[in-house]
């Protein structure tokens, strides 16, 4: 195994320190770390669930709400937008695409297509833009105010394809007061980040610029050849203007962009899975794999998108929002997929690791060659790419507060987004598909209070969605171009009880619907696409919002279930290597959520989060090919020639069965200004399973990772200088695997710890 060492200053590469002498400011922090300990109760905790503000208690819906240092935290290593997963009951995230390309899960619902094109049933809503594709859903996170989890179909207010849930970022807004900040962090992997921003501006025009930039070293060594990779650069930036003329207008402009280069691709490893194990064996080391393809697992993106935001203020409490905005996004990503060596009988192997006599080469040419690490049947290099992808949407939002109890909203929403996917095998020529997706919505919502104690919501959205597939460059049979359309009304009804000023049961009932989907990979591979029906959700929870002993404890939880029909699933893999969309009868879930906020004492304070979830697919006769050289537990139909797994009564995939994460913040004074601070998060993963088939090697159970910081603060934050560490004790857990070849698989991010120092100038 290599040793990595943390070193500081002279190490940094020189665009790092022109950055560090440019910039002049860095991301705010919305509250500061000394001001979250220093008081004797919680503070009024609001959020935007209902595109409006509100305290989280009395929002009948169940959401988690994530700012400040827990948030700040979480990305201090460099870590992409998956590091929210497990960090907020049942929110999961994964992806075999390297940074690129996340893939969510809420409830136990999400969708593992790894296909740039693959439509997921948790939307990302940025600044209350929705970001449909993958690829958009990647967007670094920085100068955000907070995080909220919206559980459960939310299509009545929100987008498109949230039938599982959204995760809602808002980012910091220009402000009349000037604001300015700087972080600068340095730890291991040669990993190094500045994050910066200013803004201020008068009561008629505001500005706010916002910048990040990224690194780290190529880590991992390629024992074949002897090069090293696993290291990016990143540089992100958001500008935006508010414009405030009159009491009754108001205008905000955001432009933002990012170019992100480097070998960050998913790093598969062939054979770190010993049949009838889900353990990692001796062909695993963390810090070496043996490629001969995937050119560095090059990766790399560019994009570029815009947003205006209008608000009218009419007599009466009547605002009319219109939301205008463009998004546009090029990428590449190229990976090793068979995670290791196809070369010559007789080469040496390196010690420690199993090899295999095969003819790998794709077409095979007789001639005997040596695999490593073991059995590889074929050697798979592939390069994956967006292409000009344009996304178009426009609402039109009519609110009301009508009177002191009643407040109602409607609008219309458009969508139109248009792709190429390039797929390049290299032993045939690229393919090019091309994606197009026009939607079109109408929704309102209410929100009556019957009486001081009792509210009730309602909602509902009619949708109608159409997406186009053509290709061109089909290595086998000419593909004809497919179309796909449906509409449906989406809707959703709930009641907040309020016994008291500090305990609310409420209870909500929602369906959602997903549109029909085209599955397009397998035409690079010599296949046609293939098609996936609607599924429509219909779910209900039950749940209390609670503030206890003195405002000192927040605790909030609900149970749910939720039933799908014509689930749309994603069979990926086996050994034919295919990529089928197909719908299952029903799919069913139940399980519950919980977070809890306890200010112990006026300096310590605990949160706690939990969730649990029981999926089931309902469907005995849905049949999904198996894997190459795994050992499959579920029965086999062999009726169709090729073996196939029966699949009912399988748990979703990618659904850990719980979530559980805990943060604790304790501070002590340091003369009359200073605090020393201590900060810790940890976040358990059940059992999480990679395919709809069940294998003895294919899941992971009982994970966890954990984080830690400890610095001075001074002067309620105006500057800090802390120490990190990420995944503070480099757990090894596998993340996902690849099928069809061997028994592959990829893991986490390794530990990286470091220094970060932090100022503000207000």
């Amino acid at each position: 195994m290599k040793t990595t060492r943390v070193t500081f200053g002279s190490s940094a590469r020189p665009c790092t320190l022109v950055l560090i002498a440019a910039l002049t400011a860095g991301t705010a922090m919305p509250v500061s770390a000394q001001e979250q300990t220093t008081s004797s109760t919680l503070d009024e905790l609001i959020v935007t669930a209902t595109r409006r503000s509100e305290n989280i208690q009395d929002v009948p819906v169940s959401v988690s709400a994530v700012e400040g240092e827990q948030l700040a935290a979480m990305f201090e290593g460099g870590e992409d937008i998956r590091a929210l997963a497990t960090r907020v009951p049942s929110l999961y995230a994964e992806s075999s695409n390297g940074r690129l390309a996340p893939r969510f899960y809420i409830r136990g619902l999400g969708n593992s297509d790894f296909d740039l094109a693959a439509s997921q049933p948790v939307s990302i809503i940025v600044d209350e833009v929705v970001l449909e594709n993958v690829v958009l859903k990647s967007y670094p996170l920085f100068d955000i105010e907070r995080v909220e989890v919206l559980r459960g179909p939310q299509g009545t207010l929100f987008g498109r394809n949230t039938p599982a849930g959204i995760v809602k970022f808002d980012t910091v807004k220009p402000s009349e007061g000037f604001d300015a900040d700087l972080s600068l962090t340095y730890g291991e992997l040669e990993t190094a980040i500045i994050q910066g921003a200013v803004g201020g501006g008068s009561e008629t025009m505001a500005g706010r610029l916002s910048l990040l930039y990224q690194e780290r070293g190529d880590w991992i060594d390629n024992g074949f050849t002897g090069q090293e990779f696993g290291g990016f650069e990143e540089f992100a930036y958001r500008a935006q203007l508010l414009v405030t003329p009159s009491d009754s207008f108001k205008a905000l402009i955001n432009v933002h962009g990012r170019d992100m280069s480097g070998n960050s691709a998913s790093v598969f490893r062939a054979n770190v899975f010993t049949p009838g194990s889900n353990e990692f064996n001796s062909n695993y080391d963390r810090d070496t794999v043996w490629f001969d393809g995937g050119l560095g697992n090059e990766q790399e993106a560019e994009a570029l998108g815009g947003s205006v935001r209008l608000d009218f203020e009419f007599g009466g409490g009547m605002t009319l929002t219109s939301i205008t905005a463009y998004e546009e996004v090029d990428n590449a990503s190229r990976g090793d997929i068979d995670g290791g060596v196809c070369t010559a009988a007789g080469s040496p192997v390196p010690p420690g690791v199993t090899s295999a006599p095969n003819d790998c080469l794709f077409p095979p040419d007789g001639v005997p060659d040596l695999t490593y690490p073991g059995f590889i049947p074929f050697g798979s290099d592939t390069q994956d790419g967006l292409d000009s992808l344009d996304q178009f949407t426009q609402e039109f939002r009519l609110a009301n507060q009508a009177s002191d109890r009643l407040f109602w909203q409607a609008g219309l929403f458009y969508f139109d987004s248009s792709f190429d996917i390039i797929t390049n095998p290299f032993f045939v020529p690229a393919t090019t598909v091309t994606h197009e997706n026009t939607a079109w919505a109408a929704f309102a919502h209410i929100s009556y209070d019957v009486s001081d104690q009792l509210t009730l919501t309602g909602g509902v959205r009619y949708t109608d969605d159409e997406k186009d597939l053509t290709a061109t460059g089909n290595p086998g049979a000419p593909v004809p171009p497919t179309n796909v359309q449906d509409s449906q009304v989406s809707w959703d009804l709930s009641a907040a009880f309020h016994t008291s000023d500090t305990f609310t049961l409420y209870g909500r009932l929602a369906q959602g619907f997903r549109a029909p989907t085209i599955q397009g990979r397998d035409i690079a591979f010599f296949g046609q696409p293939s098609v996936a029906d609607s599924e429509t959700i219909t779910s209900g929870e039950v749940g209390f919002k609670s503030l206890l002993a003195d405002n000192r404890v927040r605790l909030n939880g609900a149970v749910f279930y939720y039933e799908i029909e014509d689930q749309q699933l994603s069979a990926v893999g086996g050994a034919a290597n295919l990529i089928q969309l197909v719908n299952a009868d029903k799919g069913t879930g139940v399980g519950f959520d919980l977070d809890g906020e306890f200010q112990m004492t006026d300096r310590l304070l605990f949160t706690l989060g939990l969730s649990y979830v029981d999926t089931e697919l309902d469907d005995p006769n849905l049949l999904v090919g198996i894997c190459a050289q795994c050992t499959v537990l579920d029965p086999i139909d062999n009726s169709t020639g090729a073996p196939r797994a029966v699949v009912d009564g399988n748990s979703f995939v990618q659904a850990p069965e719980y979530i559980a994460t805990a943060t604790l913040r304790y501070g002590l004074p340091i003369g009359a200004n200073g605090e020393l601070f201590f900060f810790t998060d940890w976040a358990m993963q059940g059992e999480t399973r990679f395919f709809l088939y069940e294998s003895a090697e294919y899941f992971s159970e009982d994970t966890f990772e954990g984080g830690l910081r400890i610095g001075y603060s001074h002067n309620d934050g105006q500057w800090e200088l802390a120490a990190f560490a990420r995944n503070i004790t480099d757990e090894e857990n596998a993340k996902g695997g690849i099928d069809f070849n061997n028994n592959t698989g990829f893991d986490n991010e390794p530990r990286i710890a470091g220094v970060t120092f932090k100022i503000n100038f207000r």
